[in-house]
């Protein structure tokens, strides 16, 4: 096994270079297109030519075509390096910079340092994107450790402290546009350039952490062995490790401070080359980064071929392509063991279900603080000479204005928190909700394509598209994971695809300039600055209707999680049963998004909570959960309205923030 381990002498898979090399002939191919594009085939010869004389199109090729393809290469190659260490060191093949939370760390610390520390920006925006990145390694690391970082664990810590993270990026740059316009191109993965100092840095880097890795391929290769194996050979794991996550960061956090954001590069590198028959630790070192380069400068030279002139960043496509095969690699993931039980998740450690007695205290106390929250909201708030409470007549004028905002977003986090419920008991996995599942995003999705095709629409009509588009994707989630039992990775990951597919589309629509986009980030973001009386009489008015409805689906949402074969020994009409529900998610998550946006971590942190209680009968721990659901969502609206005074950060974004601290809280106290 060893000697398995450690072999150089047989080659390297030939279609591992076969399919590098195919990538990379490709890629020139476009690449010469777009150079004739500028500067006929006859006069490349002028790219030789001193640059004081050269022409305008003589320019354009040699100082920003051919430097945006080298550092198309270099970036790819990075990345794929970097996915390859982390592969390796965390034995994950889903892990990635984008997935561990390494760019949503740099991200949150390059906009941190420009606005409040830009004196540290002297050292360079990848030193700042490195310390961020690593201290999101870190928690990450620290969320999963007593689950022996577990693929499933590992990602979803990742993820959801990334979408956390760039939540709270999202309101500093929101709230402070001016100061870091230049971070929207940056954050797009945009490769333009105009010259060959950022191609210069990179290889000089990416030889750099090539050379230790040649070094020390003999250590990183015994990683492939068990842990007690490894040990026996000498092998010091920590220090192995820890040197290889650094490197890993290192290298994705040089491509993020010198280009820009570029997602699921580092996962596809390696993926390939596995499938190409690298299979060795130092095959992978050559085949992943070769493969993730040429990918990567294909992906850039056919968007500048059919873009006519439109920018279209790379980082956003690569995003959008790089979702399903998060999926698809997923699926040849082992599910682990207990995924699809709710037993094995960060809710469900709070010991035996509670007495009545407790359950009715639970839900008194819940009711009283969502009561005290919503009084908060509507006299407490701040004015230019500090913060004031309104009463009287005072209190009366500012009704009008406080109250439709935090009527909605009590309402959105309670049908969030009731869809979360329902989606946990027909899927039995505690980790199911709108926001992870991509339901949300699915409503969202359809809002975007509906909003470039039709003229604007009423609230209400936009809350049943909304509806429709969360249907469907409730649908073709459940379809996808279908074959696994709802386990917990097919659905989750099949959720964050959906949420790829948005991020890339408005990024992408985004470069356009459409004002159109406008309105649809303020969806994404769950505003409720423009939430009208009546608007908000409506969703107020369905979620009251959704509270009715709960007793009457108390006996399914006791029976169906526990399978198919018992509910209909019970006399449960499974399939009519299971339809009802998938319907009143649906319905549920349209009429949310519109308010809270795609994703809050309402749907998934508020039954939890309510859990955590001994509340578990479900009845009962619907009603905690809403109540919850309501109080974060009515918080979050108070928050986003008062931190950044005289500006306002959206409720959802404010609430996705609060969410992800939540989880992490939960995770450490397990």
């Amino acid at each position: 096994m060893v000697e398995a381990v450690l072999a150089r002498s047989a080659p390297m898979p030939d279609r591992a270079l076969q399919c590098a090399a195919a990538l990379l002939a490709a890629a020139l191919v476009f690449l010469s297109a777009n150079a004739h594009a500028l500067l006929p085939p006859e006069r490349w010869a002028s790219l030789l030519a001193d640059g004081t004389h050269a022409g305008l199109p003589t320019l354009m090729v040699r100082d920003a075509l051919l430097p945006r393809f080298a550092v198309s290469l270099l970036c790819g190659g990075a990345l794929g390096l970097a996915g390859m260490l982390f592969q390796q060191v965390l034995r994950n093949p889903l892990a990635e910079p984008g997935t561990l939370g390494v760019f949503a760390g740099a991200k949150c610390a390059l906009v941190a340092a420009t606005l409040w520390m830009p004196g540290v920006l002297v050292l360079g925006w990848d030193m700042i994107a490195f310390a961020g990145g690593c201290a999101v390694t870190a928690i990450v690391l620290l969320l999963s450790v007593r689950q022996g970082f577990a693929p499933l664990q590992l990602i979803l810590s990742g993820l959801i402290l990334s979408l956390s993270l760039g939540a709270l990026g999202t309101v500093m740059m929101a709230t402070h546009f001016d100061a870091v316009n230049d971070l929207y191109t940056w954050e797009a993965g945009s490769l333009v350039q105009n010259g060959w100092d950022v191609a210069w840095a990179l290889l000089l880097r990416l030889a750099l952490v090539l050379g230790i890795c040649a070094l020390l391929w003999r250590r990183f290769a015994l990683l492939d062995l068990e842990e007690d194996g490894a040990r026996s050979l000498g092998l010091p794991l920590a220090t192995t490790r820890v040197l290889g996550l650094a490197l890993a960061v290192a290298m994705s956090a040089t491509v993020a401070g010198l280009v820009g954001l570029i997602g699921f590069i580092g996962l596809a590198g390696p993926a390939i080359a596995r499938l190409a028959g690298a299979r060795r630790f130092h095959d992978r070192l050559v085949a992943a980064p070769l493969i993730a380069g040429a990918l990567l400068a294909l992906t850039d030279q056919v968007l500048i071929f059919v873009g006519g002139g439109v920018e279209i960043p790379a980082g956003a496509i690569c995003a959008l392509f790089g979702a399903p095969l998060l999926i698809w690699l997923v699926r040849r993931v082992r599910a682990e063991a207990g995924a699809a039980s709710p037993a094995g998740d960060v809710g469900h450690v709070a010991g035996p279900a509670a007495s009545r007695a407790v359950v009715r205290q639970r839900l008194v106390l819940a009711l009283l603080l969502c009561a005290a929250v919503f009084a908060v909201a509507l006299t407490l708030g701040r004015v230019p000479g500090g913060w004031h409470v309104a009463w009287g007549p005072e209190f009366e004028e500012l009704l009008p204005w406080r109250l439709p905002r935090a009527a909605a977003a009590a309402s959105a986090g309670l049908m969030l928190a009731l869809a979360g419920c329902f989606l946990q008991r027909l899927t039995g996995n505690a980790m199911a909700s709108p926001e992870l599942l991509g339901i949300s995003s699915g409503a969202a999705l359809l809002l975007i394509v509906v909003s470039f095709l039709l003229p604007p629409l009423d609230r209400v009509s936009t809350m049943a598209i909304a509806a429709v588009g969360a249907f469907l994707a409730l649908l073709a989630v459940l379809w996808v994971s279908r074959h696994s039992r709802f386990a917990a990775d097919h659905l989750i990951l099949s959720g964050v695809a959906l949420g790829s597919v948005i991020g890339a589309l408005v990024t992408y629509l985004a470069t356009l300039g459409d004002p159109r986009i406008v309105r649809v980030i303020g969806w994404l973001s769950g505003s409720t600055y423009a939430v009208t009386p009546a608007e908000s009489a409506v969703i107020s008015g369905l979620a009251v209707a959704a509270l009715g409805i709960v007793p009457f689906l108390a006996r399914w949402l006791a029976i169906l999680p526990l399978g198919g074969s018992i509910a209909r020994e019970l006399g449960v009409a499974e399939a009519g049963s299971r339809l009802v529900m998938i319907l009143a998610t649906a319905l549920l998550t349209g009429a949310a998004t519109l308010i809270a946006g795609p994703l809050s971590f309402v749907g998934l942190i508020a039954p939890h909570l309510a859990r955590l209680g001994g509340v578990r009968t479900p009845v009962a721990h619907a009603y905690v959960a809403a109540l919850t659901g309501a109080t974060i969502m009515v918080g979050a609206d108070w928050i986003g309205r008062i931190i950044v005074f005289p500006w306002q950060a959206p409720a959802g974004l404010v609430a996705t923030v609060i969410g992800g601290g939540v989880y992490a809280a939960l995770r450490l106290r397990r």
